[in-house]
């Protein structure tokens, strides 16, 4: 069934490009998971859907079917590049996020509950990270839906990146 359109949705392309009509232009979104993780799994994977290019950082290990490098210099992260540190507990965080903090970076963010503290800051205050580079880092990441599960913390993190790319603050919408 063909959809049919207001006259005033004619030119509205996010219409068209919801209906299929056009296809989506994603820019030059990138993804760059650090650790591979299950939620690394689950992040690059929604990405991929949503038009990121993706990719795994980790220097111990690689995702499968998931292109993985080791050091931040392999992953040529750019101003085009989301960063997602999906392991908060891994003894190589701070060395492998002052890498990517000396990048330039969209966005840079760490996984974790804010009910904790924040173990990234004092590995990057340890390493002589300058404090408005730390302060470049988000945490927690992705929109606040009660998420727990790897696919559940995906999907409120690439909703999260594709709300901040936007200018949007990611909530409901309001009437």
């Amino acid at each position: 069934m063909a959809h049919t359109h207001s006259p005033d949705a004619e030119t509205d392309i996010a219409c068209a490009m919801a209906h299929g009509e056009v296809e989506a232009r994603t820019g030059e979104r990138r993804l760059v998971a650090v650790f591979a993780s299950p939620v690394a799994t689950q992040l690059v994977h929604l990405a991929a859907h949503v038009g990121f290019e993706c990719m795994v950082l980790d220097p111990a290990g690689d995702l499968e079917g998931v292109r993985s490098v080791r050091t931040a210099a392999e992953a040529g992260i750019d101003e085009h590049t989301d960063v997602v540190v999906t392991d908060h507990d891994r003894a190589e965080l701070g060395d492998v996020l002052a890498a990517v903090l000396r990048t330039p970076a969209r966005w840079v963010g760490v996984m974790g509950s804010p009910r904790h503290t924040a173990p990234h800051i004092a590995a990057l205050q340890e390493r002589g990270v300058p404090e408005d580079q730390i302060a470049r880092v988000h945490r927690p990441i992705g929109l606040d839906i009660g998420s727990r599960a790897p696919a559940e913390i995906a999907v409120s993190t690439v909703a999260g990146l594709l709300a901040a790319r936007s200018g949007r603050a990611g909530g409901t919408y309001r009437a």
